[in-house]
């Protein structure tokens, strides 16, 4: 179905979703002239602030977004996640999601999709009307389906991901600059491909402002030296969804949307360092190890970003040393541990210690953490498994963190609430605005139509 079923007479719904990664909705708040076009929607709709999945986690996030399931669902917990029944590491790309998304549903039901810079997309799926990959995808080429999206996007100078490293420098002025260039090209594509007018559902994702608070935040914070530059960055996205806003048909309703929140990081927290200092990790070498399989036999537990944490399990760990009649007491001590951590500067560091059955469930959940940390606001808890010289490092290049509240959702719809919402009610409304029939068990979140 397209622009020619509807000159027709077809009136099916149709729904256009914009993802705005890392936006918390305080941000929006508190500076509405910079967000006018946001405060709009959320006048003549409904708005607020949302919570995140656990642990909120870009790749695990973006799935479940799009799929309104549990990591144990979708199979991805994070940027990295580990093979089941070994020590192997992998990258969890498109294939890895295990779930359907809202294009899939939509594609099943007999509607057209275009779905633009999603991350954990990679490769883009031929099934699909038009898609670009987003964050992991290695280049342009690769990532656009069909030829004529990929010539375009090739040609018009279209850009994956701002360059992080960039935002790694004391001068940020490139930084911004490259952020503003894709910011900028990827808005043009998504209005092109808006006005092509032969779709019922467009995703589109900016992943460019979590890039933006990651380097920024303290910036915007603490009043410094970039702040104006920072809500100019944030003036010209609200201005660009207020372009494409303009540009969609009036049978169209918009849904904008965040995947977690954002607040000022202070320490950099390894805590792969604070396991092997508490004598829960030991390595088969002293310093010469970088990767989960240098552990050895006498490990009890390691760390997987972000805040995961892994038993050493005997039967499931190629070299388990916890015996499996011991994993409650264990996983117990651990737990108990973790929620006494305290920062150099005498806080605590995790806010609350969340058990695996609490959280993940599904026909996938057989690689999920034993526990997931969630930190207080200012530890961004890091995993790796190179030698560290300190569990809490102040001064990494990064200044803003993920949060678990505080994502924002947006819904230009009269009959919508964002009231008591989480991310896994954001696929099931969009399912319903589409007019596409799913079962409630399908969803594990509910729609808030």
């Amino acid at each position: 179905m397209g622009l020619f079923d509807r000159l027709r007479g077809d009136d099916t719904p149709r729904v256009a979703f914009i993802g705005i990664d890392g936006v918390p909705y305080d941000l929006v708040r508190k500076e509405p002239e910079t967000f006018s076009t946001l405060t709009t929607i959320a006048e003549t709709g409904s708005s607020g602030a949302i919570d995140s999945i656990i642990p909120p986690d870009s790749s695990a996030c973006w799935p479940a977004l799009t799929s309104g399931v549990n990591p144990g669902e979708t199979g991805v917990y994070g940027f990295q996640d580990r093979e089941v029944g070994s020590y192997d590491t992998y990258v969890p790309m498109g294939r890895d999601v295990q779930a359907s998304r809202v294009w899939d549903r939509a594609t099943d039901a007999g509607l057209d999709a275009t779905v633009m810079n999603v991350p954990v997309t990679f490769p883009p799926q031929r099934d699909v009307q038009r898609m670009v990959s987003g964050v992991l995808a290695p280049g342009v080429d690769e990532a656009a389906h069909p030829e004529e999206l990929r010539s375009y996007l090739d040609e018009s100078g279209y850009v994956l991901d701002v360059n992080a490293k960039l935002g790694h420098q004391s001068d940020k002025s490139a930084f911004l600059d490259h952020a503003h260039r894709t910011l900028d090209r990827r808005a043009a594509a998504f209005e092109r491909y808006v006005k092509r007018d032969d779709w019922e559902l467009f995703v589109g994702v900016f992943t460019t402002p979590d890039r933006v608070n990651h380097f920024l935040w303290r910036e915007y914070v603490e009043d410094g030296q970039y702040r104006d530059a920072f809500l100019e960055f944030y003036e010209t996205l609200d201005d660009r969804i207020g372009e494409i806003r303009r540009a969609l048909p009036d049978d169209v309703t918009l849904v904008v949307g965040s995947p977690h929140g954002f607040t000022t990081l202070t320490y950099d927290v390894y805590c792969n360092e604070w396991l092997e200092q508490e004598g829960w990790l030991s390595y088969e070498t002293d310093d010469d190890h970088a990767a989960l399989a240098d552990i050895d036999d006498d490990t009890r537990a390691y760390s997987l970003m972000p805040g995961r944490f892994y038993l050493n399990l005997e039967g499931r760990e190629p070299r388990g040393a916890v015996p499996e009649a011991e994993y409650d007491e264990v996983r117990a001590e651990l737990k108990a541990e973790l929620e006494s951590m305290e920062g150099p500067n005498g806080r605590s560091v995790i806010r609350r210690v969340v058990e695996r059955e609490d959280v993940f469930r599904g026909d996938h959940d057989e690689i999920a953490p034993d526990l997931v940390a969630v930190p207080n606001d200012g530890f961004d808890l890091k995993s790796g498994f190179k030698p560290h010289e300190t569990v809490f490092d102040p001064d990494g290049p990064r200044t803003g963190m993920h949060t678990f509240d505080n994502a924002a959702l947006f819904v230009d719809h009269p009959d919508a609430t964002v009231e008591d919402a989480d991310l896994l009610d954001v696929a099931p409304t969009l399912l319903t605005l589409l007019d596409v029939d799913y079962g409630r068990t399908d969803v594990d979140g509910a729609s808030l139509i």
